[in-house]
């Protein structure tokens, strides 16, 4: 008889992420099966459990938060996959998100409610090189747009001498001094939460004064905030299953990737009401994108739109572009091919079916101008999503 696989799972329940990584390790187990694992639910900053030093398993999958966790796992000699990517130089592989696509997705979506003005809130530089990331890549996006970012990086693993009370003062007083109306992107949905009551504790209006959006989707604490907090879907049970998969190959003997294994790009950007929000003072233009975000699928055109505004066509197209930066049949597309993608990553629809769900006539036409805008095919752009599912070798 085969012996079953030992598993050491070190990862937080306490975190929609977390639980979401354990998800992802769920599906691979059922699927690809069975191991034997240990697991006990704990937090994130716990010490590392004192049973590793004899323990006698195969693997390890854990969210490695500091030098010291690190060292107790490495000292066991056994294959390790690290979740978190909290240490630089581990020599244990690291399987996380694209953090550059959060970014991205991010500032796209603070960009279609109309805002200019853009900040970035996070936490110390050096506490957590992947926030870092998601700081740098924001404020990459932004002036790659041509504006500035703001930035504040907070107070580092809140010192005893650091209040929540003093902290929030603090983040009040910057974000009253940012130009308005702003958008903010958050390191997490944790400091989302902060910036929303900072906002309050400064007399700020969310989302007219101060539009914020998360990352993780952490439901209970977006619900939580007030209001409820806009965030990213990373996909963390994607993250599970796949470190998972590569854990398994490293106990059957592979050789550790060279680079940092980064998933993307995120499910998507769950709305709520912390940037429920067009920021566009035009009233015409204001009215015309709004119609374009709820309508672009049904086919219309940009007739129907003036048609809407007591406006000039020609006038109205001044000004549209001048507020948001397409012309508005550029944003009607724009709006269909983001629509597109999401069909192509989340559902087998044909590519036929996909053109007529957002509003193409001739799937023909729809994928030329996919290829145009996206640099791919459709049915290229889904094989490359759905591989990525798919650990590399």
């Amino acid at each position: 008889m085969l012996s079953i696989p030992h598993i050491a799972l070190l990862i937080e329940t306490s975190r929609e992420y977390g639980r979401g990584l354990l998800q992802g390790v769920s599906r691979f187990h059922q699927e690809h099966g069975p191991w034997s694992i240990y697991f006990e639910p704990h937090g994130l900053n716990e010490r590392p459990p004192s049973w590793l030093k004899n323990w006698r398993g195969d693997g390890i999958l854990a969210r490695i938060n500091d030098r010291r966790m690190a060292d107790v796992l490495l000292a066991t000699k056994l294959p390790v996959v690290d979740v978190r990517g909290a240490c630089k130089d581990l020599p244990a592989p690291f399987v996380g998100v694209d953090n550059r696509a959060i970014a991205r997705l991010g500032f796209d979506h603070l960009q279609q409610c109309g805002l200019q003005n853009f900040a970035f809130c996070g936490t110390p530089r050096g506490e957590n090189p992947n926030q870092d990331q998601r700081c740098d890549s924001f404020v990459t996006e932004v002036e790659r747009a041509g504006m500035k970012c703001a930035v504040f990086l907070g107070f580092r693993q809140r010192r005893r001498t650091t209040s929540w009370e003093r902290e929030q003062q603090t983040i009040a007083h910057w974000l009253k001094n940012l130009p308005k109306p702003v958008g903010v992107m958050t390191c997490h949905d944790d400091c989302g939460h902060q910036t929303l009551d900072a906002c309050r504790r400064a007399g700020l209006s969310v989302p007219d004064d101060v539009a914020v959006i998360g990352v993780d989707n952490d439901a209970h604490l977006c619900a939580l905030c007030t209001p409820p907090l806009t965030s990213i879907d990373v996909n963390p049970s994607r993250v599970g299953y796949e470190a998972a998969a590569l854990l398994s190959k490293l106990m059957n003997g592979s050789f550790k990737p060279r680079r940092p294994i980064l998933l993307g790009p995120p499910r998507g950007v769950v709305a709520r009401q912390s940037t429920d929000i067009l920021s566009i003072e035009d009233k015409d233009v204001a009215a015309a994108l709004r119609y374009v975000r709820e309508h672009a699928s049904e086919g219309i055109l940009v007739r129907d739109i003036v048609s809407r505004t007591k406006t000039s066509p020609s006038t109205l197209e001044r000004r549209f572009k001048a507020r948001v930066g397409r012309t508005i049949k550029a944003e009607i597309t724009h709006v269909r091919i983001l629509q597109a993608k999401r069909l192509l990553q989340d559902t087998d629809l044909s590519i036929g079916t996909v053109a007529s769900r957002i509003g193409f006539s001739e799937p023909k036409y729809f994928c030329e101008v996919f290829r145009k805008m996206e640099g791919t095919t459709a049915g290229r752009y889904r094989q490359i999503f759905r591989k990525r599912h798919s650990l590399p070798t």
